[in-house]
């Protein structure tokens, strides 16, 4: 007779601590809500325990008093670490945190009101990779970030609120609620232009997932979005607004960067690097479009293109409900977050706060790269120490473009199942069986 005696107390509790990890189990739908709990306690520790550290606070202040003062005038509108730099929205917001803290003096009331920002914020990522069926095990490196929690509540960028609206984006497209989605993300990049490095990944979904027409009206709702918040200083300056505001040109120092010390100061300041990189990034990006991105579109890039440029509609009705079927949730969180990987990988200089693009990022795109959860904490592990070094090093700074680079050519080759139309992988495990 055979032995039916239960497994070891050891073996029972390995697989069950398993079964929750992967989602397997009653008890995985409490992980996301218990970390998120505990990360709202965290941030009120950190609030409470850990020094507040002033770095553009104060300038962001003194800029916003001008502009309360009324000008208008982008060029002329400067603080203590230099001009005004960011879009209208920018403005706005700090405008409003301007009067709710007492022109910048409570120092404690807007460390809460961000501390509101990081957890709302929190709970849309969350809702988006749970959209996209990411395993519980993942959640935790959402609320781990030593760098992320600084970037918040001690420091109080403009980038937090950035990543609100890009990820409150993702989240509408992952709803098929397009054009609310292109309103939203165009308000992110009416606070800080680093949202442009997804809008190549947002535009494809908005293409494939709505169609031609409806993503050319999504487009102009975008710019209509960028000409309304930008009216007041595009009446008075256009040509000062946008040249500030969306300044492509911007000397970077060296002594800021995190990503590319390790170069070397004369490598980092000449043209040769900053046009290498230009076209490295143009490249990658081309070969994410040509053979992961357009995979649903089950045409040649050149037939879309033709048809694109000739106005013509390059998917009959019934093509397109087939594409736009299979624009899933997780095919657009792994689309829009490696467009915006790919972008910081090969940005002239990455300074702390655009960690607030990446950390929340790293987590889902490692998963999908289909390695084992060993080497995604290890790697995201790495990344996170890389970017607690201050100031950076040759070797922090290698770090964190390895990290990067890696990540990208995981998910290139680990998700390529992910961009795959469903009738061709159907038909591909048939053939199979």
């Amino acid at each position: 007779m055979a032995d039916r005696s239960p497994p070891p107390l050891h073996q029972h509790a390995i697989g069950l601590a398993l079964d929750v990890a992967n989602g397997r189990h009653s008890l995985s739908k409490l992980i996301p809500p218990a970390l998120f709990l505990a990360d709202a306690l965290l941030c009120s520790l950190i609030i409470w325990r850990v020094p507040y550290t002033e770095i553009d606070w104060v300038a962001y202040m003194e800029q916003v008093a001008q502009v309360v003062s009324g000008e208008r005038d982008y060029t002329a509108i400067e603080g203590g670490t230099g001009p005004l730099v960011y879009p209208a929205a920018h403005v706005y917001i700090y405008t409003g945190l301007y009067y709710a803290t007492d022109r910048g003096a409570d120092i404690l009331l807007a460390q809460q009101l961000f501390a509101v920002l990081y957890m709302a914020t929190l709970a849309v990522v969350m809702a988006c990779y749970r959209q996209a069926k990411a395993p519980p095990y993942v959640f935790p490196l959402l609320i781990l970030s030593k760098r992320l929690h600084s970037i918040f509540v001690l420091r109080c960028f403009n980038d937090c609120f950035a990543v609100l609206f890009l990820w409150l984006a993702i989240f509408c497209l992952q709803r098929r609620r397009w054009e609310l989605a292109a309103v939203l993300y165009s308000c992110g990049v009416a606070v800080k232009m680093s949202l442009l490095l997804a809008l190549p990944a947002v535009a494809i979904v908005l293409f494939l997932g709505s169609g031609l027409q409806p993503s050319l009206r999504h487009a102009a709702v975008m710019v209509l979005v960028q000409v309304l918040v930008g009216l007041p200083f595009l009446a008075h300056n256009p040509w000062g607004y946008l040249g500030r505001a969306f300044e492509f040109s911007r000397q970077f120092f060296f002594k800021w960067t995190v990503n590319w010390r390790f170069t070397g100061e004369d490598v980092f300041l000449s043209r040769g690097f900053a046009l290498s990189l230009l076209g490295l990034h143009a490249a990658v990006l081309l070969g994410l479009v040509t053979t992961r991105w357009l995979k649903p579109a089950r045409k040649p890039i050149l037939s879309l293109a033709v048809a694109v440029m000739s106005g013509k509609a390059p998917f009959l009705h019934g093509e397109q409900q087939a594409v736009s079927r299979d624009i899933t949730p997780q095919y657009i969180l792994t689309t829009v977050l490696s467009a915006n990987v790919v972008g910081l990988l090969f940005a002239r200089s990455l300074h702390y706060q655009f960690y607030s693009y990446l950390a929340w990022s790293t987590p889902f795109l490692l998963w999908r790269s289909g390695t084992h959860p060993i080497f995604q904490y290890g790697l995201w592990a790495a990344q996170e120490w890389a970017w607690n070094v201050f100031p950076s090093t040759p070797i922090s700074s290698g770090i964190v473009v390895g990290v990067l680079a890696t990540t990208v050519a995981l998910v290139w080759w680990g998700a390529r199942e992910e961009w795959e139309p469903r009738a061709a992988a159907s038909k591909s495990e048939a053939v199979k069986r």
